[in-house]
């Protein structure tokens, strides 16, 4: 038993340290992340519809022509209506060319244009998010993991000593009590196991939802990037580069133009007008030049001046005036979250660090003194049940040790994006190209095309749902795009499944550009 607990303690608790050449990595599992996570991909179509936004405000400015046709019949005429024709045509023309709007134009497509801007931080705050959620479900499998292994192993050695105490009962070396004091921490070990195992479980599950498919062999995660030593230092970092806090402002500047756009319906505004009519009696053959028809163009201006609305611009700037106030106390919100959100990160990490140490301290001091009460016992100075005692101590140590080290790589991630260090330009992924916002944004923000048009979206998140889990009536209608991309699972005729995305098998994360400051911190991406 002894040996076997030397084993556990070399292996197991160093599970966070130590994998095999095939196993799953950590920056694969963020790659999956990153292509198939349905909140990521579901935010860049979001930031796309702000990009669109920009084309409508800039519609607002640009001529708009429109055709007018009619075809009438009379049903009577008399007198002197009587004319001799009973049918008209008529077809009509007209250009309307914004020149003055009180600035209504110019200030929403400032506000359009900064809410863009706003749109790209919360996707850079989502997908640090989404990284900081993958990176605690892997490091929760890889943790529960070693726990079940702990607690499996509990189980054969309390097994073996229940085995010991009721061979010594039988002949006469142990009483009663000993065995039932045995076989009652055998069955609490059960117990824990049961309970390791569903937390195990749920973890998988976990890894399964936010990474896109069940957890293989996980390799051990790569060194963190070096972090401030300082906690005002991470703060600064975090207030400078944290995505959050950047589209807040963001949003609270585009709400000063919203102000703007409201107080220019007090202003007057004028367009330029060009029309033309065309119109035919028909009472003979279509378009035979003769005197029943008739052409007119006229072109101008059109001014309107407001003088009086009933209130109505009065309230919608104090309107925007009272959502302006609204986004400038969401900012200093989001300030105030993303300082205790910094100071958390950065307070958890140094404690689970001296955790750590003393947790390592800890099982090598259990390991002796298992081995101490285990020898005192033999010459029966130490019951049984300071034998089960000593064992559940070296438990409850290893276990705390690989929590621990759960917890401080999962508070450093943390704490890199509370700094706004956590996205994927960030961590150096090279699973393919990565999305770039500005993409869409040239292809539709200037767009003139009345008829443009995008194709029906396909998802790129994946589902997770198994062949074994699919309903007997599966849940798709013809009409839906596909939702998955595993070829084994089944869709209807119409849909082509997309094909898997290529992960890649390195499994170091890069530490940010170093700084050139004396401080030894590393800056911020500007």
């Amino acid at each position: 038993m002894r040996v076997t607990r030397t084993i556990i303690t070399g292996t197991l608790i160093a599970a966070l340290m130590a994998g095999t050449a095939s196993a799953d990595t950590l920056r694969e599992a963020l790659v999956s992340a990153y292509h198939t996570n349905p909140t990521l991909t579901a935010q860049r179509e979001s930031l796309k519809a702000s990009d669109a936004n920009v084309a409508i405000a800039r519609a607002a400015g640009r001529p708009q022509v429109s055709v007018t046709g009619g075809l009438n019949r009379d049903l009577s005429r008399s007198g002197i209506l009587d004319t001799g024709g009973d049918a008209t045509l008529s077809v009509g023309a007209d250009l309307n060319v914004p020149l003055f709007t009180g600035g209504r134009v110019k200030n929403s497509v400032r506000g359009a244009k900064t809410r863009v801007e706003a749109g790209r931080g919360t996707l850079r705050a989502v997908e640090g998010d989404v990284f900081t959620e993958a990176v605690s479900a892997y490091m929760d499998v890889i943790r529960d993991r070693a726990v079940v292994e702990l607690n499996q192993n509990n189980v054969r050695v309390l097994t073996t000593n229940l085995e010991a105490t009721q061979d010594r009962f039988q002949i006469g070396d142990l009483t009663r009590t000993d065995v039932a004091q045995s076989e009652a921490r055998l069955q609490q070990g059960r117990a824990r196991l049961a309970v390791a195992q569903g937390n195990l479980t749920s973890s998988e599950a976990v890894y399964r939802r936010v990474i896109g498919h069940p957890p293989g062999t996980l390799a051990p995660p790569p060194p963190l990037p070096p972090l401030p030593k300082s906690e005002d230092e991470a703060v600064r970092i975090a207030l400078t580069d944290n995505p959050d806090l950047f589209a807040a402002q963001r949003l609270a500047t585009a709400a000063g133009y919203d102000v703007r756009v409201a107080e220019a319906g007090r202003l007057p505004t004028v367009s330029g007008v060009v029309s033309g009519t065309w119109v035919d009696e028909l009472n003979g053959t279509f378009g035979n030049g003769s005197a029943a028809q008739g052409s007119q163009t006229t072109a101008g201006l059109s001014t309107t001046v407001p003088i009086f609305q009933g209130g109505l611009i009065g309230g919608r700037v104090r309107q925007a005036q009272a959502l302006q106030g609204q986004a400038f106390e969401q900012v200093v919100g989001t300030e105030r979250a993303v300082v205790a959100a910094t100071r958390a990160a950065f307070a958890n990490y140094y404690a689970t660090e001296r955790a750590i140490q003393a947790q390592t301290v800890a099982v090598q001091a259990n390991e002796l003194a298992l081995e101490g009460v285990r020898a005192e016992q033999s010459v029966g100075t130490r019951t049984v049940l300071d034998v089960l005692d000593a064992e559940q101590e070296l438990l409850n140590a290893q276990v705390l040790l690989v929590t621990a080290k759960r917890d401080q790589y999962v508070a450093g991630f943390q704490l890199l994006n509370a700094m706004g260090q956590a996205e994927a330009q960030d961590l150096g992924l090279d699973g393919g190209p990565l999305y770039d916002p500005l993409a869409n944004y040239r292809r539709v923000a200037g767009s003139w095309n009345d008829w443009a048009t995008d194709p029906i979206h396909a998802p790129a998140a994946t589902r997770t749902v198994s062949p074994q889990e699919m309903p007997a009536t599966p849940i798709l209608t013809p009409d839906l795009v596909p939702m998955s991309n595993d070829p084994s699972l089944p869709t209807p005729a119409i849909i082509t499944p997309l094909g898997p995305t290529g992960l890649p098998s390195s499994s170091t994360l890069p530490a940010p550009a170093p700084s050139t400051s004396t401080t030894g911190v590393t800056q911020p991406r500007r």
